[in-house]
């Protein structure tokens, strides 16, 4: 699902009281890794879709002549079945970063406890939607 003039505040249940980048694991950079790198250096440059893309053929390894020849038939495979949308990202879950969808969709992290962040988060900035964002756990 891909949102637009909305912000997805922290998950209730995040460790993180600040924007935090998130860890290297292994030798292949994580989801949350990739989507990081890309929004953080780009603010408002990706939709949803697009980020999703990105990612998804940076963790297949594609080149640009592999795209050239197929980039319609893995985008078409790709999106042949649903997606998380990003209030169920690591980003907002488990290292602090708010997400901002502009009015066409695209996207900006906003650091948890940053002036930007508490703006969106109590309505000082005009924002069409705040939700929250999906927690780590179960509630007891």
């Amino acid at each position: 699902m891909s949102y637009t003039d909305t912000f997805i505040l922290v998950a209730a249940d995040c460790p993180q009281e600040t924007g935090t980048a998130p860890p290297m694991r292994g030798d292949k950079p994580t989801v949350a890794v990739l989507e990081y790198e890309l929004l953080s250096k780009s603010p408002y440059k990706y939709t949803h879709e697009e980020l999703l893309f990105i990612v998804h053929i940076t963790r297949l390894g594609l080149t640009p002549d592999d795209l050239k020849q197929r980039g319609k038939q893995i985008h078409a495979e790709l999106f042949s079945k649903p997606h998380p949308c990003m209030r169920a990202s690591p980003l907002p879950k488990r290292y602090g970063w708010g997400v901002h969808h502009d009015g066409q969709g695209r996207i900006a992290l906003i650091a948890r406890g940053s002036p930007e962040y508490t703006s969106l988060a109590e309505g000082k900035t005009k924002v069409g939607t705040i939700l929250k964002a999906m927690r780590s756990a179960r509630s007891t």
